[in-house]
Formats: structure tokens, C-alpha cells, sequence
């Protein structure tokens, strides 16, 4: 990071925001610290795409050396991104994350939109296929019943939204533990493969050039871009849990380039292991290679395996998201833009219990209904749009500042966040062709609150019209 005067890479500046941020989170505890924080950006990241991106990507590109690029390539501008959001946290050290930055960057309107679409679309939807996908992985390893699933998958999210209103600090104790290790199994697997010699070095070659049957070069990059994106979706999501965290403006910057980084590791290397398993030309479809690359490794009984992994992944996921989504919902209470009793925390143990409640509650309701992936599908162009103006959000605050204002800033900047706005244009595009009609919905479906914001503000202002009064009355 760069100090405001002479531009030094450092991380060690501190935000006025953050001398103040007590008085804006009063009712949270600042209990989590680089480890707790960069395991949430990890595990939130980590879910079962990385057994089944990989695959397809592999399959399309068609080449060794075009896999790597396309990692590396996403990875850094995810990386930009990320440093962006470094700097956003660093302003503004409260719960909410980017619903936060957009309050500040384009006013309430914006923001409350941003609010509204992850409690209503996306975070209860992606709760759900977490936990379906528990259950479900969890059913072909046991053969139980359909409603067993669905009743695992709620219990799951309700298990750990209990822990997370018990304690933010065993919440985070639980995903430490987790993260860790899905890293350790996933380090597991590529050493086991490697010593036992279980694949061939020959599905490396050509390594350059494309092998026969492979897409055209540019729309095997779309997806290779494409899968390669979705598979990093998650990192923006610990700015939410910002007013938990302990000095978030060193630690949130930190955990966001470490987990970043961690994780473009893990993919490059999963990735290589996958390739030495099974030739690209084997794969038939994402979810055989799954079952293909666990034969390889463990015999008959090495899709059980791998569906136990994946198990743990989606586990960390789960956790993460559950800990990071509802501090959207209690930040909005506070500002007068959703119910109030949201905006209450726990009178023992200091955790927006309400906030919490409603995400098991709608997350359940979704898991039980199976309508979830739709869901998804509709959202996915609104979250891209969504990341993009809050990047672009800097350039607004950027403006505004004050000379000699102690701000942690971007390293690159104003190339670090247009590189990652590239990548959000060059997604929307993509997405936006692949699925008009979704992308569509999932705007009105964003327009949608713009009523209920109004209703709102007018019980806001209402509000402060009688303590208005009062307080007229009482001089």
C-alpha cells in the first residue's frame, strides 16, 4: 500500500475512519485477526468449483500452457480487485462491506439496492447451494432418502447460524479449522497422485499448442474466463465482517492478498494434478470428471473420497458466507434501511443474532424449495455489475479527498482498479450474451427495491421528525 504524501508501499497506514470505527459498529466486538480473516477470504472462495471448473477449462482451452495463463491472468485481476476492496475496508472499517462503500461512494439509493439484492437474491441462493450440495454429495456417499438431504442441508445452515450468534470468535475458530483443512486435503491429493506416480506427464504435451478437438482459441478463453472468474467469486465478501475485525485497516488489506494469492496457488496447482490424471480429450462433462480423477486416485471407491472433500469445501464456504452475509442487513438497520430490530445485537454475546436468524430462515425455505439455481442464474450479471461500481467507487472517493488525509491506498493506482474493471466488463459482456434474459431479470428484479427504499426513508424521516419534535418540546 501507498501512504497520500509520497505514494511508499506500505500497510501499516492508518484510516481516521478506523480511530472512529467503535462508534459506528457500538454494538459488535472486534474479536477476529489475520488468520480468522484470510481463512474467510479462503474458505469463502474454495467451494466444489475447483473440482469442477478445471475440467471444462481444460477441455475447451485444450492446452497446458493456455490453463496456466487463463489462472494467472484472472488471478491478478482478481488480485486487483481485491487490493481495491483493501482500500475501500481501510476507509470505512464497519460492517456492511460493499453496501458500505456504496453509501459513500454514490449515496443510499445505490447501496440499499446492493443491500436488497443480497438479502432477497443472492445470499440466501448461494446459501442454499452450499448446503444442497452438502447433502447431496453427502447422499451418494450414504444413499439416503431426498427429504434426508434437504433436512441435512437446513440443519447444517442452522447449525452453523447458532454457532455464529454464540460467538463470532468460535464461528471463525470453526472456519480456521476448516480451511485449513480442505488446504491439507487438497495438498493431500496432489502428493498423493505425484508419489504414486498415478497419472502421465505425456497429457502435458503439446504444451503449447491446442490438441485436436479442442474449441477455437477465443470462445475456449470466454470460458476458460469465465469458469476461471466464478471460481475466485467470493473474496469481496469479508469487507462485510469488517466491524468484527481487530485494526481492519492493516488486517483486512493483508488477508484479502494473502488469500487471494493462496488461492491462485491452490487452483494452478489442483489444476496441473487434474491435467496429469486425466488427458483432456477423457473428460465428457464436469461432474464424470469428478468420479474420473477419484478412480485414478483411489480405485472403485475414489468418487466416495472425492465427494468427502468436496463435502469439507463446501462446508468452509458455508461457514464463510454465513458469517459475512447477514453484517449486510444489520449495517442497513442501522442506517434506518431495513427493520430495527435487525440492527440489535445480542445482549450476551454481542453478534447480530436477527440479522443471522433471517438468512437460516430464507436459506432453509430456498433449500427445501430447490428453486435456488434460478435464483443464482439471474443474479450472477447484477453481483458482477454490482463489484464494478464499487471498484469504480474509488475513483469517487479519490476526488474527494482531502489533502493530507492519512488513507491506505491502492499499490498501481488508477491502473490497479482498471484492470479489474476490464475483467468486470469483459464479464458482462460474456454473461450478458450467454443469458439475456437472466441478466435482464436479475435487473428488475434490483429496480424492484427501489419502492421499498422509499418506504424506508420516508419511516426514517418520519422517525426523526417525532424525536425532532420531542426534543423541541422538551427545551
Amino acid at each position: 500500500m501507498a501512504s497520500a504524501a509520497g505514494g511508499t508501499a506500505v500497510f501499516d497506514s492508518m484510516d481516521t475512519a478506523t480511530q472512529t470505527a467503535a462508534a459506528s459498529t457500538a454494538g459488535l466486538r472486534r474479536e477476529l485477526g489475520l488468520a480468522s480473516t484470510t481463512a474467510t477470504v479462503i474458505g469463502g472462495i474454495i467451494a466444489v468449483g475447483i473440482f469442477l471448473t478445471p475440467a471444462g477449462m481444460a477441455k475447451a482451452l485444450g492446452s497446458p500452457l493456455w490453463l496456466l495463463v487463463v489462472w494467472l491472468v484472472v488471478g491478478a485481476m482478481t488480485l486487483s480487485g481485491a487490493l481495491c476492496y483493501g482500500e475501500l475496508a481501510g476507509r470505512f472499517p464497519r460492517a456492511g462491506g460493499a453496501y458500505i462503500y456504496l453509501q459513500k461512494s454514490f449515496g443510499p439509493r445505490i447501496a440499499f439496492l446492493y443491500g436488497w439484492m443480497c438479502l432477497l437474491v443472492m445470499d440466501p441462493a448461494v446459501a442454499a447451494s452450499f448446503a444442497t450440495g452438502i447433502g447431496g454429495y453427502f447422499a451418494y456417499i450414504s444413499r439416503v432418502s431426498p427429504i434426508l438431504t434437504k433436512l441435512l442441508g437446513s440443519g447444517v445452515i442452522w447449525a452453523l447460524c447458532l454457532l455464529n450468534i454464540f460467538s463470532i470468535r468460535l464461528s471463525a475458530g470453526f472456519l480456521r479449522w476448516v480451511t485449513w483443512v480442505k488446504l491439507g486435503l487438497l495438498g493431500f491429493l496432489t502428493a498423493w497422485a505425484l508419489v504414486f506416480r498415478l497419472g502421465s506427464w505425456s497429457n502435458f504435451v503439446p504444451f503449447v499448442a491446442q490438441h485436436p478437438g479442442s474449441m477455437p482459441l477465443a470462445p475456449a478463453l470466454g470460458i476458460g474466463v469465465v469458469g476461471a472468474f466464478f471460481s475466485f467469486a467470493g473474496w469481496w465478501d469479508v469487507g462485510k465482517i469488517a466491524g468484527e475485525v481487530r485494526d481492519p485497516g492493516r488486517t483486512l488489506p493483508r488477508a484479502l492478498l494473502l488469500g487471494v494469492l493462496a488461492v491462485t496457488t491452490v487452483y494452478i496447482a489442483v489444476s496441473a494434478v487434474f491435467l496429469y490424471l486425466v488427458p483432456p480429450e477423457n473428460v465428457t462433462s464436469d461432474q464424470t470428471f469428478v468420479a474420473q480423477a477419484g478412480e485414478v486416485l483411489f480405485g472403485p471407491t475414489g468418487g466416495r473420497v472425492l465427494s468427502a472433500i468436496v463435502i469439507v469445501c463446501l462446508l468452509g464456504s458455508l461457514a464463510a458466507l454465513i458469517i459475512s452475509a447477514p453484517r449486510v442487513y444489520y449495517a442497513m438497520a442501522n442506517d434506518g434501511l431495513f427493520f430495527k430490530a435487525v440492527a440489535q445485537t445480542h445482549p450476551r454475546f454481542g453478534t447480530p443474532a436477527n440479522a443471522i436468524a433471517i438468512q437460516g430462515f430464507i436459506a432453509s425455505l430456498l433449500v427445501f424449495a430447490g428453486s435456488f439455481e434460478q435464483i443464482i442464474s439471474y443474479a450472477l450479471f447484477i453481483v458482477i455489475l454490482f463489484l464494478g461500481i464499487t471498484v469504480a467507487g474509488l475513483f469517487v472517493l479519490r476526488s474527494r479527498q482531502q489533502a493530507g488525509e492519512s488513507v491506505i491506498l491502492t499499490p498501481g493506482y488508477p491502473l490497479t482498479p482498471l484492470a479489474f474493471l476490464t475483467l468486470v466488463v469483459l464479464m458482462l459482456i460474456l454473461v450478458a450474451a450467454h443469458t439475456p434474459r437472466g441478466a435482464l431479470l436479475g435487473v428488475v428484479v434490483v429496480l424492484a427495491g427501489l419502492p421499498v427504499y422509499e418506504i424506508f426513508q420516508r419511516r426514517k424521516a418520519f422517525a426523526l421528525g417525532i424525536i425532532g419534535r420531542k426534543e423541541e418540546l422538551s427545551s
